[in-house]
Formats: structure tokens, C-alpha cells, sequence
């Protein structure tokens, strides 16, 4: 009797070490870390629109990689600016990196004013929808659908900020305008355009193309008047050596161009343009 109260006891303490075992090494290998006050500091600076400019999943995301071990530039939140940047350095004991702010621009001139139909399109009215219908109802398979899906982003992006400001996209002629001096610069608008027309460019770029068709010069004026047609005309006025022509495209480099605007003149569908800073004139 006595030994199988010894066995029964030796048992229960053999059971109760394991169990010790197991719960030291879980403990170490699931432990929670603590909570860094400085994330909860942080989103309260962030603008919490969660547009993903930064690259991270969310304001909160962009928070918690800033105070990790290898943290991310504190410049990285377009929408919150300068201000923001100064900020996020002050809390994380950096000073803060130069903040370039960057600003979304539409490459497409064509619209209804330059660009025929080749058809009539009744179905989904997004540009998303459109495009997957033989590229939309226009004759450039690289221009403007002109729905809005563009300005449907930059709305919810606008209606997320208290106060909300003025919406920086508008459609005209069926083409997407944006207004640079109104771009908070949340990239949301490049994402929601399926045909990749918006890109962001740094703040005072200027003058941009405002084409992306690669179609050789015929083809590509044949499917809208203000294709760009590959003439090279802009790369030989351009003083400054900024412009090439790639599949048929200008393209300006912005690290060489110095605004001349000597291409602008030169540029016989008019494709090459300034960057317009006050609100376009929209037809009702």
C-alpha cells in the first residue's frame, strides 16, 4: 500500500515537471511584447485614412514598423505631409529626413474632345468593368474610360478626413483631371485606375506627357488626336537632355528637366502640357 502512494506521488511530481517543462518553453516562444507607448503616439499623428501610400497595411501597420527594430523613413505618410514627418522624428528621437511631397497626375489628354467611340458601352459604369470589355468604348486602348473610378477613391479618401477637403479629382470630357494643389498625395486614385493612366510624381514636376500610348505615330493619332506620336521633335528643343523616346513614347526625366517648357511649343498634338495648379473649369 505504502509503495503505490510512493508510485502515485512520484507520478503526480513527474507529471507536474513535464507540465513545468512545457509551460516554460511556451512561455518564452509565445510571449507577448510589450506594448511600445510610443505606436499609441504615433497613430494619433498619422492621418488613419489608410491608404497605403506607406507601403504598410494600414496606419496602424506603418505605426508599429516605425518604433521595430529596423524601422522604416518616418517620411513615408504622403498625406500627412511635412508636418507629420517633423513629428514622427520627434517622437522616435531622429531628425527627421527631407519630406518630399508627391502629387498624383493623370498621363492622358484624350477624353470625348479627342478620341472617338468604336462603340457603345451600356454595362457596369466603372472603369474597372468598362476595361474588361475590349478596353472600354474608346479608340485608344491606353485612354481615359473617363467613369470615375478615380474620383469614387479619392471621394471615400476625402470623406475619411475631419474636416473633409475638397476632393482633388473631377471628370471632364469623360477624362480624369486632377487637381495637383488639391492632391493630399494618398495614391489611392493610381490604384483604382485600371489602365494605369495615374502615376505620382514629385511636387512641381513640370511639364508632364500626358499620353501613355505606345502605338507607332499613325496608329496611335488614328486612335486619338492627342496621342503623343513618337516624333521626337520634344527630345531634340529640350536643352537639358531630359526627354527620350521609348516604344514610341516621350518620356521626361525629372532629375535633368529644368522646366524650360521648350517641349511644350514644339509638340504637335499638344500631348505635352504644364501641370495646371487651380481646379479645371467641369461642364454640368
Amino acid at each position: 500500500m505504502d509503495m503505490m502512494i510512493i508510485y502515485a506521488a512520484v507520478l503526480v511530481a513527474g507529471i507536474g515537471a513535464v507540465c513545468a517543462i512545457v509551460l516554460c518553453t511556451a512561455s518564452k516562444f509565445m510571449a507577448v511584447s510589450p506594448s511600445d507607448n510610443r505606436i499609441e503616439k504615433i497613430t494619433e499623428i498619422l492621418p488613419m485614412t489608410n491608404c497605403g501610400a506607406c507601403g504598410f497595411p494600414g496606419c496602424s501597420g506603418y505605426a508599429k514598423a516605425l518604433v521595430s527594430e529596423s524601422p522604416p523613413a518616418e517620411t513615408l505618410c504622403i498625406p500627412g505631409g511635412a508636418e507629420a514627418a517633423k513629428k514622427l522624428g520627434e517622437i522616435l528621437g531622429i531628425e527627421s529626413s527631407v519630406f518630399e511631397h508627391q502629387r498624383a497626375i493623370v498621363h492622358c489628354a484624350g477624353g470625348s474632345t479627342a478620341m472617338n467611340k468604336k462603340m457603345e458601352y451600356s454595362g457596369i459604369q466603372t472603369c474597372m468593368a468598362a476595361a474588361e470589355l475590349f478596353g472600354g468604348q474608346g479608340t485608344c486602348p491606353f485612354g481615359c474610360l473617363g467613369y470615375g473610378d478615380c474620383r469614387d477613391a479619392c471621394q471615400k479618401h476625402s470623406d475619411s478626413l475631419n474636416p473633409p477637403p475638397p476632393i482633388a479629382v473631377c471628370i471632364n470630357d469623360d477624362l480624369a483631371r486632377i487637381v495637383p494643389d488639391l492632391c493630399s498625395g494618398c495614391g489611392l486614385c493610381v490604384k483604382a485606375c485600371p489602365k494605369g493612366l495615374i502615376a505620382m510624381e514629385k511636387d512641381g514636376v513640370s511639364p508632364v506627357v500626358k499620353c501613355k500610348n505606345t502605338q507607332k505615330g499613325a496608329a496611335a493619332r488614328k486612335s486619338c488626336s492627342s496621342a503623343c506620336i513618337g516624333c521626337r521633335k520634344c527630345v531634340s528643343v529640350c536643352p537639358d537632355g531630359a526627354i527620350e523616346v521609348k516604344n514610341f513614347l516621350a518620356e521626361i526625366d525629372y532629375e535633368k528637366c529644368t522646366g524650360c517648357n521648350s517641349c511644350i511649343g514644339v509638340c504637335p498634338t499638344k500631348c505635352i502640357q504644364p501641370v495646371k495648379q487651380t481646379s479645371p473649369e467641369i461642364k454640368a
